[in-house]
Formats: structure tokens, sequence, C-alpha cells
């Protein structure tokens, strides 16, 4: 991977230090840690969380200021570090898309059906099946909710706390991944969506994108989901499993 230049990278420390001003062992320190930062994002076949690089790095390094340092290294390279939610992943460079694409295997489109169940999810959430079934109009067959989340975008997130305890649905670090976003809120807005002609016709005057709940939190009227209540209720995803 990318050659660390100390003169690139380690220009000064938070509080304005120059590399020469500071204590000598901090950098080395610093130095390791970005080495042992870079391997483990680079030999991990899914993004890595801070807190696993933080048990591996040594005591006293601030893994998301290196991380953020190592980002912008590797941002006009062919390969890019990015940021998905609190993990980090390399990636090829946006831009270079045509370049791979030419190679990639055909990858089997999502119907039109778990498109809009996928976009309601993701901008609704945390939301029951009954809610995405009253925002789209027609019924929603658990073979869509299936492929969703075989494709491991959609989670079972909680119960809510109203009559029936109904199961809330959100999307998972893999949605963020696959699609590019650091967080819930890098969602394409109202401006965005019109200017990709997503969004035509006339919209009302009080139109607003809906903004999903960040995070793994709960909402105040959600409950825990256990997998006893998955086992109880016939939801165990497809591969047998509860979505984490």
């Amino acid at each position: 991977m990318a050659e660390i230049r100390d003169k690139d990278f380690f220009l000064e420390s938070d509080d304005g230090e120059s590399p020469e001003e500071r204590d000598p062992a901090a950098v080395r320190a610093e130095r390791e840690a970005v080495r042992i930062a870079e391997a483990l994002v680079f030999a991990s076949a899914g993004p890595v969380s801070e807190n696993f690089i933080a048990d591996r790095v040594p005591r006293g390094i601030d893994v998301g200021a290196i991380m953020r340092r190592l980002k912008e290294d590797y941002a006009p390279r062919g390969v890019n570090l990015v940021q998905v939610d609190d993990h980090w992943a390399f990636r090829t460079a946006a831009d270079l898309s045509f370049a791979i694409r030419k190679d990639e295997a055909e990858v089997k489109k999502l119907s039109r059906a778990a498109l809009e169940v996928l976009a309601i999810i993701a901008y609704h959430q945390p939301v029951t099946r009954a809610e995405i079934e009253d925002i789209r109009g027609v019924q929603t067959s658990k073979g869509t909710l299936d492929v969703l989340m075989e494709a491991g975008w959609v989670r079972f997130r909680g119960r809510r706390r109203t009559p029936g305890r109904p199961v809330t649905l959100g999307t998972t670090r893999d949605f963020l991944d696959h699609f590019g976003l650091e967080e819930l809120r890098d969602l394409p807005g109202l401006e965005e969506l019109k200017g990709a002609g997503l969004l035509s016709g006339r919209i009302p005057a009080n139109f607003n994108i809906p903004l999903p709940l960040m995070g793994d939190e709960l909402a105040e009227d959600e409950d825990p989901i256990t997998q006893l209540d998955l086992e109880e209720l016939g939801l165990l995803t497809p591969g047998g499993e509860a979505d984490e």
C-alpha cells in the first residue's frame, strides 16, 4: 500500500507541535499505529471498526485522528480510505469505476418493489412492515424483504411499543458501505433527488425528505429485539441467524 511520508503525514500534533518539537517516543508510537491501522484495514474483508484498531495499536493513540490523516493521504490515489459509520475500509476511487466495471460480473438488479422498500426503510427507519405498506399503498411480500436481508442491507432493529409490538426495520453498515455513504445523513436530500430526476412533477410546498434515526440507538418507542423474539415470530434471516 502507500508509503507514508513523514513530511506529509506527521506535519504537527493536534496542539500545533511539529515532529521536531514532539517527544520522539510519541512520534514513533504514532508511526507504528499508522502502519498497524493500514495493515488491519487492508487485510480485512470488510470495514474495520475504530475500536478494533484501538485494541491493537499503542496505548494513548487517537485512532480517529490517525485514520482521518491516513484518509487524506490516500485521497488522490487510485485506492481511497473511506469511513463507513465508525468503521474504515479501502475502496477504489469513485472516478475510476469506469475501468473497474469492465471486468465486473453482471450483478442481478433489484426489482422495482425491492428498490421502493429499500428507499422507504432507508429514509423512514425505524419503520414497520405495515408502515412500509401504508407508504407504498400495496402489500409487501416476505420475499422482497428476504432479498434485501440476503444482500445484507436491511436488518431487524427492534419492536415498536404499540399493540402487537410489530418489528421495526432499518439499514445496515453494509448498506452504507455499498452505496458509498459514511452515515445516514449523507443520503441524498430533496435538491439532490430533484437534480437526479428522481422527483418529478409538482412537489407540494410542505414536502420534506424524512430524516432517519441515526446509528443503532433505539427510538423512544422501540424495545430491543432478541433472538428469542425472532424465533417466536419466525423472523430469522434467511441465513438462520438474526442480523446484528
